[in-house]
């Protein structure tokens, strides 16, 4: 009955919500395996109803150390509470999110415990017959997908896109088992956080906005990207790129969605001017809503759209804009 983990990521004592995303990944796959779901917590402290949420959204068992060592990141501290528990309980999968947390303290673990990684899934399911865990993930620029499993050592570690999956059910009824953890003494960290700061050229990450307004190839030229950042701020949203508009130099790579750049899920996204490859299809799959604006009435977004405005985009856009700016007016 090797469990399966997910680890979970918090901030100021509350849970982010990639830990329940993960228990979403976690719970299919315990499922399949019929086995328990286990979330692993390392805060400084948990605010009260953070563990219930856990439960709420599948987790059976919940492992929880508090150290004020894990106010901030760092991947000695990490490790030192995670190697013995994993030795201890033996569990066949774990994954984390492909943050900068996750994909700092696997690839730590994975060298530690001599067993395989696969980064940055998209997708993941259990083989039929074996038990394996198939790990799915973009390769070769984005252009493929690649199927990757690790048959021979265990645990199989994965990091999984955040929002690259819908979250599960809340069952406020379910229960967990919760196991309090010591964190062993460390003697000495060699990394010390100083402080964090947000990058400057975003006020928000567009993994974690609620409206993006994406631009690609069909705005042409730089100077005309200048319409998404007007139509984004009007909206309140946040601006996003496409691959070929990052590789033009229009916008910088935090903002590409795809694949190869962010896998986001706002309540609204607003493609403009992108005709809908693949990699970029991938990255916006589980958008609550998604509005495209293009002149090609073959273009592949178009697929997935809610409602699709097809014209000229440098006609439309300035239309929203002004109807945007007496609307503010009125209010």
């Amino acid at each position: 009955m090797a469990e399966v983990w997910t680890i979970a990521e918090t901030h100021n004592g509350s849970l982010k919500e990639v830990s329940f995303e993960l228990l979403a990944r976690g719970r299919a796959l315990a499922d399949e395996l019929e086995v328990p779901l286990a979330s692993v917590v390392l805060a400084s402290h948990t605010r009260e109803g953070e563990l219930e949420r856990l439960a709420a959204y599948g987790a059976d068992i919940i492992y929880v150390a508090e150290d004020e060592r894990f106010a901030s990141f760092t991947v000695h501290s990490h490790a030192a509470v995670l190697l013995p528990l994993v030795r201890d309980h033996g569990p066949q999968i774990i994954l984390a999110a492909a943050t900068t947390t996750g994909r700092t303290l696997l690839p730590y673990l994975a060298v530690k415990l001599g067993c395989g990684l696969t980064a940055d899934c998209t997708s993941l399911a259990i083989e039929e017959g074996t038990g394996n865990l198939l790990q799915i993930r973009p390769a070769i620029g984005g252009n493929i997908m690649a199927t990757i499993k690790s048959p021979d050592h265990r645990p199989q570690m994965a990091t999984s896109r955040p929002r690259s999956t819908p979250l599960g059910n809340m069952d406020t009824t379910r229960r967990a088992t919760v196991i309090r953890v010591d964190p062993p003494s460390l003697s000495t960290d060699p990394v010390e956080v100083l402080g964090v700061r947000p990058f400057r050229d975003q006020q928000t990450s567009i993994e974690d906005a609620r409206t993006v307004v994406s631009g690609g190839k069909g705005l042409k030229k730089r100077e005309n990207f200048t319409l998404i950042e007007q139509l984004a701020t009007a909206l309140g949203g946040e601006v996003g790129a496409s691959r070929d508009a990052v590789d033009r130099g229009w916008a910088t790579y935090p903002h590409q969605v795809g694949l190869s750049g962010k896998t986001i899920s706002p309540e609204l996204y607003i493609a403009i001017g992108i005709s809908g490859a693949i990699q970029h299809l991938a990255g916006i799959k589980t958008a609550k809503r998604i509005v495209v604006i293009n002149n090609d009435d073959e273009a592949n977004i178009l697929d997935i759209a809610d409602v699709a405005i097809i014209g000229d985009l440098f006609a439309i856009i300035p239309v929203l804009l002004r109807r945007l700016n007496e609307r503010r007016k009125t209010q």
